[in-house]
């Protein structure tokens, strides 16, 4: 098959969007030279120099070369470190209609995609072998994804809710008419903006068209900044499909016995303990690789403490989620994945109790932005006269859903002198690479 384009949602949903075209392009056959130009919305359609369009489609003349750029792009959606910057991208631009306004759509080359992402996703400057590795597997997420979209069924579900239980996972079926995001709720992708090198080409170059498979189909290949010592299982994280390539395993090589974090008692062992693994260092070279300026702003990522008031706790949960529980009691784990992550936990205020998960749920609710993992366990202290805590500490291993690729544990298996091909293995068992176009 040939090199296939990609369909990448840039700004979400706008009432304003601002853009430059760096080159000159092509609108229904009429030529747009480089300029800035803006766009608005107005009674659900889209208001450009004057005409009144359902969509626009900006054609480039050669779609490796001619750019534009995009005002005020978001990044880090709901993140810590969330913020908007100008960005730069090659290739098609349209602009679409969704439900709360404008959103922006990149048409680009998956190879030329797949450029931007390494660089924005980790540091461009990083191990050869560890960017072959991630270009493989980045390629074959997105090529699974699209044939995921194509195949979802109309019952699809994200979500199971009862009044006492709410069960919820976040993926990209998301996007219905673009193939992924910009963000990390996808891959990262800032186009032009993150200066790609000559070493990123270079491995885009030689492994083009590689993918992982299992059983001949193209891998769900996911990944996470750290896993904490033990990867996750993809059915605990999102819908219940069983991938046997990504299963729970030790992040570190040699016979240690791995204990069965899916009990509360070997969880919270594992957790307040510092056990060895490829993603436990704080090799600065090394995280430099895999961590780009704003993610380095976390310094914590292996194990990691919060602290939060019980004022402090039961307004984030109620602003978060909506719900107000009164005065928090306990936060019960009621179920453990393979990496100690939580499921499923019991939420108990003064005024309702109810059961959340799965992890990206747990994470959303218990922090301002995203906790960094559900991995964590809770000490409940200083009670008042009542009986009530008064401080909350979560202690947590790992950053990240923990499922697939752990960037940072590759990053060291490379620096240790591991090869693109055994670092997949590792962190992929039972999938071979082929090339696919």
């Amino acid at each position: 098959m040939n090199e296939p384009l990609i369909h990448v949602g840039i700004i979400l949903e706008q009432a304003k969007i601002r853009f430059t075209l760096l080159s000159t392009y092509k609108l229904k056959e009429k030529p747009f030279p480089p300029g800035d130009y803006s766009l608005d919305i107005s009674g659900g359609k889209i208001v450009f120099e004057g005409k009144i369009y359902e969509e626009i489609t900006f054609e480039p003349d050669q779609i490796h070369d001619d750019s534009f750029e995009l005002k005020e792009v978001v990044i880090g959606v709901d993140f810590h470190w969330q913020r908007k910057e100008n960005q730069r991208f090659q290739g098609g631009l349209k602009f679409i209609v969704e439900k709360n306004g404008i959103t922006a759509i990149n048409t680009v080359s998956l190879e030329d995609y797949l450029k931007s992402v390494i660089s924005s996703e980790m540091n461009a400057t990083s191990s050869e072998e560890l960017l072959k590795a991630h270009a493989v597997i980045s390629r074959s997420w997105l090529l699974a994804q699209i044939k995921k979209n194509k195949d979802v069924k109309v019952d699809y579900r994200t979500s199971f809710v009862t009044s006492t239980e709410i069960i919820r996972w976040y993926d990209r079926e998301d996007h219905d008419r673009f193939d992924v995001c910009a963000d990390d709720h996808c891959q990262r992708y800032q186009g032009i903006t993150r200066q790609t090198t000559a070493l990123v080409n270079k491995v885009i170059d030689e492994t083009r068209g590689r993918v992982i498979t299992y059983n001949d189909a193209i891998c769900d290949a996911r990944f996470s900044k750290c896993c904490g010592g033990v990867t996750e299982a993809f059915e605990n994280v999102w819908e219940p499909t069983v991938h046997p390539y990504l299963q729970g395993k030790a992040d570190f090589t040699g016979n240690s016995p791995l204990p069965d974090l899916t009990l509360e008692e070997h969880a919270e062992a594992w957790i307040r303990s510092i056990p060895p693994a490829f993603c436990n260092t704080q090799d600065a070279a090394v995280l430099r690789q895999v961590l780009n300026d704003y993610d380095q702003e976390t310094a914590d990522f292996y194990r990691w403490k919060v602290v939060y008031s019980q004022e402090e706790l039961s307004r984030l949960i109620r602003e978060r989620s909506g719900i107000d529980y009164g005065e928090i009691i306990d936060l019960q784990p009621l179920e453990r994945g393979a990496s100690g992550r939580i499921l499923r936990i019991r939420i108990i205020g003064t005024k309702r109790v109810m059961i959340i998960g799965k992890e990206l749920e747990i994470r959303r609710t218990l922090s301002s932005s995203h906790l960094y993992s559900s991995a964590f366990v809770v000490d409940a202290e200083e009670e008042n006269d009542e009986g009530i805590p008064q401080k909350f500490t979560l202690t947590g291993a790992g950053w990240g859903h923990g499922v697939g690729l752990c960037q940072i544990g590759a990053a060291m298996m490379a620096e240790q002198g591991y090869t693109c091909d055994q670092i997949l293995a590792h962190y992929f068992p039972q999938t071979k690479t082929v090339v696919h176009y």
